[in-house]
């Protein structure tokens, strides 16, 4: 005999997680004070997300920007997800020490992080360069799309450089939080090997 159909569905929960502890504070950083920290970094690297709508992705990210010691993470206000409790569960940890910035106006913060002196680096499918190729070692910000997407118009027009990522399979694309680490993980690479100042 079929199970009577419950009239009050439940809304799925996050899935436990045990390196995700949500007892931490999540960073405060608005984005003057970001741009006001820049300057006293040696080589800042900051991932720029553009319309990663996915709650899992962006908490993916966020631990990825952890691991590879992001000094932020920023994102739109609109049309892009925000912090949430599945974020938080997702990132185990790094939403509570890589500040996470929403901006009103995604290409107007870009221009202020070239002011500041960093070089942006999209990614895009269509780069004749790859990421290999590029120098990530000095002060620089990772530019992502949303998986399909890609990059918008004035995102891409804003980025000093384009790479993509070599794909050798039958698949086009990688997810976004993967490709986030390959990304934030090829500039950790260059900076450990990077010769040494005298």
């Amino acid at each position: 005999m079929p199970r009577p159909r419950s009239s009050s569905r439940r809304k799925p929960a996050a899935r436990d997680n045990k390196h995700a502890d949500l007892s931490g504070e999540v960073p405060r950083v608005s984005e003057e004070e970001l741009y006001a920290r820049l300057p006293a970094l040696l080589a800042p690297l900051v991932l720029i997300l553009d319309g990663i709508e996915d709650p899992h992705n962006l908490g993916a990210c966020l631990r990825s920007a952890d691991a590879a010691g992001a000094h932020a993470v920023i994102a739109p206000k609109h049309h892009a997800a925000s912090m949430t409790e599945t974020v938080r569960r997702i990132a185990c940890g790094g939403a509570e020490s890589v500040p996470f910035v929403q901006v009103t106006n995604l290409a107007r913060s870009m221009r202020k992080l070239k002011d500041a002196g960093l070089w942006l680096v999209g990614t895009a499918d269509e780069a004749d360069q790859l990421l290999y190729e590029t120098d990530l070692s000095g002060p620089v910000g990772i530019v992502l799309g949303a998986e399909g997407k890609g990059m918008r118009r004035l995102t891409t027009e804003n980025c000093d450089f384009l790479a993509r990522i070599p794909m050798h399979g039958s698949v086009e694309c990688l997810n976004v939080s993967v490709a986030a680490g390959v990304c934030l993980f090829e500039a950790v690479r260059q900076r450990r090997t990077a010769p040494k100042a005298p």
